[in-house]
């Protein structure tokens, strides 16, 4: 019997526990793994206290070489814990271990970058008439507030937390019960920083909502980093407003597929599979949509059925294993509700996939990759985020029909354009409404550059040098000098 986990909060330097203790289960087996203290209001008030405090008091935001040494030696400290975190993520996260690793060397190479950065933060100087200096300055905007979902749990709360370090700021990152053990393991990383100043990080979990509350309406926070779906983004943005606060919101997805009938069908085909099978579907760049010529389309789909009816669900614990389980049943419930409400609507099953049915699965939340060719796509299956391996198919004559069917829902966060043609790639990428492109490959995310949505998928961008700009005032000085 493994060992049973306890998850606690870390708020200003220590370890928290609250009144509610609330089980953790593995997705995979439903056994649970361990307990956890679910956090709420007071829990993130406290953790607010501690960061404005550590703002206000400590030469934090004022010593960016400090920051600098702290984000590489925060990155020393995870990589020299990457097997852990592989190992909770697959037993809380249900991830596959080769998606795991994905994730947690995103972390180390995120804080590596934001340690450069912290010693990028320059502002302007110049003399705009004789006698008269003007000075811009880049000044961390205070404690962010960073609500983190539980599909990438560790790497999504690092790529928020550590620009935001970068700047000077001082954080809350509120965790979602799903993630609790991994939320643990992650502040118990951070932890293990002597330089970390106390209160600078602050780490809750919570099930419900009346933290994340906290952080949206406190007048003490005015930056929140959220990464989840639209709807809530909407809501977040909309409670902020009251406050003039900002927000930096990475939104839901609707990933398409542009195959063009010069495309390489045979480079194309295994991308498109593990663009629907990473994470089990539960990612907001999953390749939920194959726009495809007409020329190759009945090609393409007999390739792309045969290798959907062909993936093996399991554990991690598995290594045959192709597709790992959702979250829990609850989402095995409502994503093939979704697939039979397109189907009433129109939408032929290629592959009908589903609930698994294989009795050593049976207490486990898998669900078999579902391939739906779709009439147009004013079907709700297309103009949803899904959030589970369900992929639709839909025809195009030509470059033009591509783009417009490719623009035609609320999101934009990534697109992938496959086609031998440079000219063409270049040409269709501009058009396209998103803020990914992938030339031939999927989902080429580098922290090194900007990442964000267009539309309905977000506001701002985290990655690059703009990431600064999220967690910065700019602030000018005039000085008459004559």
């Amino acid at each position: 019997m493994p060992v049973q986990l306890s998850a606690t909060h870390w708020i200003n330097g220590e370890w928290i526990t609250s009144p509610q203790e609330r089980p953790s289960f593995d997705p995979a087996t439903g056994e649970q793994i361990g307990v956890f203290y679910d956090g709420g209001a007071y829990e993130a008030q406290a953790a607010v206290d501690a960061a404005a405090h550590c703002f206000e008091t400590s030469p934090w935001r004022w010593d960016p070489m400090t920051r600098a040494t702290v984000l590489s030696h925060l990155a020393d400290a995870f990589d020299s814990r990457l097997d852990g975190l592989v190992a909770s993520l697959c037993r809380e996260n249900g991830k596959l271990r080769r998606e795991a690793d994905y994730e947690v060397h995103h972390i180390v190479r995120a804080l590596r970058f934001a340690s450069g950065l912290a010693l990028q933060n320059f502002g302007r100087v110049a003399d705009t008439r004789p006698g008269l200096q003007n000075m811009t300055l880049r000044q961390p905007a205070g404690v962010v507030g960073v609500i983190t979902p539980w599909n990438s749990p560790a790497y999504l709360s690092i790529r928020s937390l550590a620009p935001a370090l970068a700047a000077g700021c001082t954080a809350v990152v509120k965790m979602p019960a799903q993630a609790a053990q991994t939320a643990a393991l992650v502040a118990e990383i951070l932890s293990e920083v002597p330089e970390l100043p106390r209160g600078a990080v602050n780490m809750f979990i919570e099930s419900g909502a009346d933290g994340a509350r906290v952080l949206v309406d406190s007048p003490t926070v005015p930056v929140i980093s959220f990464t989840g779906s639209t709807h809530t983004g909407r809501l977040i943005a909309q409670a902020a407003a009251k406050g003039l606060k900002r927000t930096s919101l990475e939104l839901g997805g609707k990933t398409p597929h542009l195959v063009f009938d010069d495309a390489d069908l045979e480079a194309a085909l295994p991308v498109l599979v593990r663009s629907l099978t990473v994470f089990a579907g539960q990612f907001c760049m999953t390749g939920s949509r194959v726009l495809v010529h007409r020329a190759v389309s009945d090609k393409l789909t007999a390739m792309l059925a045969s290798k959907l009816e062909g993936i093996h669900p399991g554990p991690a614990a598995d290594t045959a294993s192709d597709i790992g389980p959702l979250i829990d049943q609850e989402s095995v419930v409502r994503v093939d509700a979704l697939v039979e409400e397109a189907i009433s609507e129109g939408a032929k099953p290629i592959v009908r996939g589903g609930p698994s049915t294989h009795p050593e699965l049976a207490d486990g939340a898998f669900y078999h990759p579902t391939l739906l060719a779709v009439p147009d796509s004013s079907l709700s299956i297309v103009q949803q985020e899904i959030f589970g391996p369900v992929q639709t198919v839909e025809v195009f004559d030509t470059e033009e029909e591509a783009i417009a069917l490719a623009n035609n829902t609320e999101y934009g966060l990534s697109a992938c354009i496959w086609s031998r043609d440079t000219d063409r790639t270049i040409r269709v990428a501009r058009h396209l409404e998103a803020g990914l492109i992938s030339v031939n490959s999927w989902a080429n995310l580098a922290i090194e550059f900007e990442e964000g949505g267009f539309k309905s998928s977000g506001l701002g961008r985290l990655g690059g040098i703009a990431s600064l700009d999220e967690f910065t005032e700019y602030k000018q000085i005039s000085q008459n000098y004559s």
